[in-house]
């Protein structure tokens, strides 16, 4: 069998990778999946707050009278910004639930975009 590696040599070098790998392993099975569920559960909150940005930028363009230049990418950060600005506003100084959470947030991304974004000529 080719696979058999003949002499002490040859053992030592065998056993030594085999050892490696087991304790490669290891430290995946102890510190690997924990690392990998972090990555994921970052990657999942990135996500979640683009859409919400995406669903609150969207609105508060729809609110903003005008034709306004902007693009997707620039719509989902105006409306991450109206989340947390308005969430902070609503939730600390008003003390509102969470349907005024969302109100206020829609309502501070559309005064962002109407302050930051000049009208466009068609």
């Amino acid at each position: 069998m080719p696979w058999i590696v003949r002499g002490a040599h040859g053992y030592a070098v065998v056993m030594t990778a085999a050892l490696i790998a087991l304790i490669l392993v290891i430290l995946f099975m102890a510190f690997g999946f924990g690392a990998l569920g972090f990555a994921l559960s970052v990657f999942g909150t990135m996500l979640w707050y683009a859409v919400v940005g995406l669903v609150i930028g969207g609105l508060g363009r729809v609110f903003v009278s005008g034709r306004r230049d902007i693009g997707l990418g620039a719509t989902v950060l105006y409306g991450i910004a109206g989340a947390l600005l308005g969430g902070v506003i609503a939730n600390d100084w008003l003390d509102l639930g969470w349907f005024g959470q969302f109100l206020t947030a829609v309502a501070v991304a559309a005064v962002l975009v109407a302050i930051t974004v000049p009208r466009t000529r068609r």
